[in-house]
């Protein structure tokens, strides 16, 4: 493969992920940096893909720790990893925020089943949920809405990686502000 080909395949699954359940890459780590100064890394569920302008969208909880880690510091890294053909993709760049009000969570708190709007009644993540059993917690923040937020991520570089049995390839690529392509070489793996 060509290093055009390579960043090609990459991102085209990236985009397929984003509509099927079952692609490895459609559950991805995003790791952002604490107030501590501490990596912290979660899997995400990945919503949609722009290919040529190099984005991804994922959906949180905007009273997550991650919602404030990313509102004080937007460089992140996303990581996934196909098991076939065992291929790596780290991706690194930074992360815009769209809360409740904006036209951008709008439209994708428009598009989703009830069962995905669910997730964000209750109580904030990470706090306890103590004696209150489930359903009463959901009826009090009947509108998940107020919490829904959408994270929009543009890649700057790639750095892409293949596991193989013998002669291992990685390739890096880095992009413009519009998703263009600036450079791409073969890097040692």
């Amino acid at each position: 493969m060509t290093l055009a080909e390579v960043d090609g395949s990459a991102w085209a699954e990236l985009e397929a992920a984003a509509a099927d359940p079952q692609s490895a890459f459609r559950y991805l780590n995003l790791c952002s940096v604490d107030a501590g100064g501490r990596p912290q890394a979660r899997m995400v569920v990945l919503r949609r893909v722009d290919a040529a302008r190099r984005v991804l969208e994922i959906h949180t909880d905007v009273r997550s720790p991650k919602w404030q880690e990313i509102s004080a510091n937007p460089l992140v890294t996303i990581l996934g990893f196909g098991p076939q053909p065992k291929v790596q993709l780290r991706l690194q760049g930074s992360a815009e925020l769209n809360g409740p009000a904006s036209e951008c969570a709008t439209e994708a708190w428009s598009l989703l089943p009830p069962s995905t709007r669910s997730t964000y009644m209750g109580g904030p993540p990470g706090d306890d949920i103590g004696e209150q059993p489930a359903s009463e917690g959901k009826a009090a923040d009947a509108d998940g809405q107020a919490f829904f937020g959408v994270v929009i991520f543009r890649a700057e570089t790639l750095d892409w990686f293949q596991l193989r049995h013998a002669d291992n390839r990685r390739a890096v690529f880095a992009y413009d502000h519009l998703g263009g392509l600036a450079s791409s070489r073969w890097v040692n793996p």
